[in-house]
């Protein structure tokens, strides 16, 4: 299958485009991505000597609650992840009707022709970066900064970035998923941080979520290598992009399944660890607030 053969497929039936959604050119953003991307990596070192001086300078000093700001944030973030699931999920869903799951993996069909998708695309990679913020809130109210939570931000932006450059095609499934997650992880901090107090089990449901997520990245994942090897059909994505992919997903549910074992399923005194994080506020591993952390899965 060739390029044209993906550029003639049927698009899903919006209800409505905005006007600059219908004003985004794919390859303008892709060359500048191509020109740029490698910044993340000055970006990830910068955010490395903020988060721990950051924790050095506060560390004799009193934490900051930062509860309205908090739940602003959590709002705005969970707003953006909404509308993203809503503008990119039409697009995942049309493939999959229509073309299968091979189209889906390997033939990125939002090239030159979905501004929609390509547009809330592009915004998701983009937002990767500002994501970075969730560990100041960490830092200021002097919370545990666990592994997890900085090596997954890092890891996302480095990898986001550079798909991006290559056009990834699988990558439309990485983005929808990671929208709907964020949007109900999101809605459930901005809740907390707004002090209302949802059921704990939701959580546990999204941390759920989150392990699903990593299960699927890496099936994607091998299915495209399986599709590659195979030789009988194109698929836009390369070996190395594959590895990557594959190493940090697989490295994130090994990270999230001990998380979860811990908050859930290690008995009295990880229960009782658990109620003591959920009981102080704002989280990011979704589960019990074990940790009180921001942790978002890819």
């Amino acid at each position: 299958m060739n390029k044209m053969d993906y550029m003639e497929v049927t698009l899903p039936n919006y209800s409505y485009v905005f006007n600059f959604e219908e004003e985004f050119i794919h390859q303008d953003t892709r060359v500048w991505m191509m020109n740029n991307w490698t910044n993340c990596f000055y970006y990830c070192g910068i955010y490395m000597i903020l988060i721990f001086g950051g924790q050095h300078f506060m560390a004799s000093r009193p934490k900051y609650e930062l509860r309205g700001v908090l739940s602003l944030w959590n709002t705005l973030l969970a707003s953006f992840s909404i509308i993203g699931f809503t503008r990119t999920a039409p697009e995942l869903i049309h493939v999959l009707r229509n073309y299968g799951l091979y189209h889906s993996v390997c033939i990125p069909s939002f090239i030159e022709q979905d501004r929609v998708s390509g547009f809330w695309t592009w915004m998701f990679v983009l937002s990767k970066l500002p994501e970075l913020g969730d560990t100041v809130f960490i830092v200021l109210r002097k919370q545990p900064l666990i592994f997890l939570h900085w090596y997954h931000h890092i890891t996302v932006l480095l990898y986001s970035w550079f798909s991006y450059t290559e056009y990834t095609a699988s990558a439309r499934w990485f983005v929808v998923m990671n929208y709907c997650v964020h949007s109900i992880m999101y809605s459930y901090y901005a809740l907390r941080a707004m002090r209302y107090s949802p059921p704990k089990w939701i959580s546990m449901v999204i941390t759920a979520l989150q392990l699903t997520q990593m299960i699927v990245g890496c099936a994607i994942n091998v299915w495209a290598h399986q599709y590659l090897e195979s030789g009988q059909a194109e698929c836009h994505i390369s070996r190395v992009n594959i590895k990557l992919s594959l190493m940090m997903y697989f490295s994130y549910f090994v990270l999230f399944a001990r998380f979860f074992h811990k908050a859930y399923l290690g008995g009295k005194s990880s229960s009782k660890s658990g109620k003591k994080a959920y009981a102080n506020g704002n989280g990011h591993i979704a589960a019990a607030d074990y940790s009180n952390e921001k942790l978002k899965a890819n």
